[in-house]
This record gives C-alpha cells, structure tokens and sequence, in this order.
C-alpha cells in the first residue's frame, strides 16, 4: 500500500488498516524493544506513541514517505525507544488504563531525529554501491576480518582505510545538502 494511505488512515482514524498495522507490525517492534531491556508493555506504548507523532506530525505538515511505511515506522519507533532508553525516566503505568501524553517537546524532537535520519538516508544513497555495502557492515557492527572477507579485500588494513573514506564521502554528502544546516543549528 502506498505510505501516504497508511498515513491518512491514521489521520482518519482507520480502524482496520490501524488493526492491520497493529497485528503485522507491533510483533516486529515487540522483538526490537525486548531485545533491547524493555518489554512488551514497553513495545505497545512506544508503537502507540509512533503512531501518534506521525499522526500529529502529517496533520501539522504533510510529508512523504520514500521508503516503504513499515521501515519507516519501524525506524521512528528504534528512534523513540533509543531516546528513551537514553532518557533514563522513572515511569509510571497504570495497566488498567493508558492514555497517549500529547508532549509537544518530545514530538518536535522526534520529527527533527525523523528529518535527520531522512538527510543520512538520502545521502547514502548517492554514495558508490562498494561504500554502501562497506558502510552497511561497519554500521551493524560487522568485524573488519568479515567485512574482508565478505568483500574480497586484501587486508584490514584496506577495509579500514575503505570504511573512512566510504565515512568522508558521506559526511561530505551531508554536508553539502541544503537542508543541513537549519537541522544542525536545531
């Protein structure tokens, strides 16, 4: 499906295409969460919370989806768990009853993480297919030994020296783009 339907159901407040999501993508969140000290109570609040920023954030200014909805929501609910995760707040639930907290603070620092994470994406993919797989492995944490391995190169050394360049070309990439600078200064 088309991410701009997901996201005017939601606006709209579809309940079957929300169930949908609900049953096809919570699991995956689910997984992500409880492998990253949190549980499924955990899971189902921050899956709620995303589903409400994009809400929030697409009545406030319509945007575009690049990628499919899923990765993107998926990748808006590692972010809202990553920063909870480093927050580190007390909290306070009450099983019986659970009522979405409009934080407008918290949502603006979820769209500039979102618009952040578009920039990276858009950049990378102007990068060389070699940097893209170099950088894919050095970013899931791949050792260098693999990462020769996997590429054919003839030492770490090499692979090393790859990566940094594959990092520069990057950080050159997004650096030049026009939107970086009003999301740095923010």
């Amino acid at each position: 499906m088309d991410p701009t339907k997901y996201l005017e159901a939601l606006v709209n407040a579809n309940s079957k295409i929300i169930d949908q999501l609900y049953d096809k993508e919570l699991p995956k969140v689910t997984r992500f969460v409880m492998q990253n000290n949190g549980g499924q109570q955990d899971a189902e609040d921050i899956f709620q919370k995303a589903l409400l920023q994009l809400t929030t954030r697409y009545v406030a200014e319509p945007f575009e989806i690049k990628s499919s909805f899923e990765a993107y929501l998926f990748t808006v609910c590692k972010n809202l768990w990553r920063r909870e995760l480093n927050s580190k707040k007390p909290r306070v639930t009450n099983a019986t009853h659970l009522e979405p907290v409009y934080d407008p603070e918290d949502l603006a620092l979820s769209a500039m993480e979102q618009k952040r994470w578009d920039l990276f994406k858009a950049c990378f993919e102007l990068l060389s297919e070699n940097c893209k797989a170099v950088l894919q492995l050095f970013f899931n944490k791949v050792s260098y030994a693999d990462i020769v391995s996997r590429l054919g190169y003839n030492s770490e050394t090499v692979a090393r020296q790859r990566v940094f360049k594959c990092k520069a070309k990057l950080t050159e990439f997004v650096k030049k783009d026009r939107s970086f600078k009003a999301l740095r200064e923010l």
